[in-house]
């Protein structure tokens, strides 16, 4: 096949962007000819950094080229020289053309029938209050093949836009990037997190649910590293270990230290640093968003109640206090659920979704959604 994966920032380091350069790697490795297409990232305007400095504040310097989690793949991509939308002339003709996020959905869905059939890769989904929300819902209901990360995302699509024919693609994890040899518990209880600004990501869970936990257990660690400097709404605890942007292969060091990870998420698309955490041999305690109700299934971690940084606390408390071996037991079984899943097995199922939505077109499916 012909893929063209169209993203709106190339140079993102979320960890959705990260997962759709995973399926264009592994995608080029089975010998589709695949392309990514983005778009231009914005840039302050020479009036804006001029009325910056009459304003009397500091010139605004043009932001540096970022990395990007394409940087070390042999996938061709190209950067366009403007904002979106994508254009009939920014795509070349292919078989199969992908959006990536609800407003590569709206352009791609404009495009004629020679770029590809339409198919839209779902990470989330993204009716948030800082997006135009009347638009984000309407591109789920689009005439496109839909791929889902998660079961909540395949019967949300069922339930809300009336599409029941979802091909369902879980995550996996690159357990050599995130792998740790067995342990036993740290000589000082610690725990985990990605620390977020964001609201959604329930940061203030978590850190509410440690201070609890640190009642009990005064001697309780955090580790923690994000993407934001740490701000004075959700401060740190005394003593945290905080690494702002590090490195992705020191990850699983962070991951490997704790004897607990915690996830605190209101609502998520998938959540991927459950399974980091996991392949790093680190049970994880989570709220039931994203892919959490199945990943911490058998023993793996501990499902918490939402909003409920009691619960957390309490499994905070629970996991610190077991036994060497019972805390060894979970660690393996958090592994075991981590690893019985790869990258190859969820390429197999990325890929078969691209033929199904050829097929369907082929069949006249999009004419109306499937109810």
């Amino acid at each position: 096949m012909k893929i063209t994966f169209v993203t709106a920032d190339y140079f993102s380091l979320a960890g959705g962007m990260r997962v759709i350069a995973i399926y264009a790697d592994q995608l080029k490795r089975r010998g589709h000819e695949v392309l990514v297409v983005s778009t231009a990232k914005a840039q302050p305007s020479l009036l804006r950094r001029v009325k910056s400095l009459l304003k009397g504040e500091d010139w605004i310097s043009v932001p540096k080229r970022q990395l990007s989690y394409f940087d070390q793949l042999d996938v061709p991509h190209v950067v366009l020289d403007h904002l979106g939308p994508v254009t009939e002339s920014d795509v070349p003709d292919a078989d199969v053309i992908v959006a990536t996020w609800w407003e590569t959905a709206e352009w791609i869905a404009t495009l004629s029938t020679a770029k590809g059939v339409k198919v839209y890769f779902i990470q989330h989904h993204e009716v948030f209050d800082y997006l135009p929300k009347g638009r984000v819902d309407a591109t789920y209901s689009l005439p496109m093949h839909k791929i889902a990360i998660s079961k909540w995302l395949v019967e949300l699509m069922k339930t809300q836009y009336g599409d029941g024919n979802i091909s369902l693609v879980p995550n996996s994890v690159d357990t050599q990037q995130f792998s740790t040899p067995p342990r036993g518990k740290q000589p000082i209880p610690t725990v985990g997190m990605v620390y977020s600004p964001v609201y959604w990501k329930g940061c203030d869970i978590s850190l509410k649910a440690f201070s609890l936990a640190a009642q009990k257990i005064p001697n309780l660690r955090l580790v923690a590293f994000g993407h934001s400097v740490p701000s004075s709404e959700f401060p740190l605890p005394l003593g945290s270990e905080y690494v702002h942007q590090p490195l992705q292969h020191t990850l699983k060091d962070m991951y490997g230290r704790c004897d607990a990870w915690l996830f605190g998420s209101r609502s998520e698309g998938f959540g991927l640093p459950i399974l980091e955490a996991m392949a790093c041999r680190t049970p994880v305690i989570g709220t039931p968003a994203g892919a959490a109700p199945e990943l911490l299934s058998d023993c793996a971690g501990i499902l918490v109640q939402p909003e409920d940084p009691e619960d957390m606390a309490g499994a905070i408390v629970k996991v610190c206090s077991l036994s060497d071996a019972e805390w060894q037991a979970m660690s393996d079984a958090a592994y075991a659920k981590a690893s019985n899943y790869t990258w190859d097995e969820a390429t197999e199922l990325f890929e078969a979704a691209l033929y199904k939505a050829i097929e369907r077109h082929k069949r006249g499916d999009f004419s109306q959604v499937d109810n």
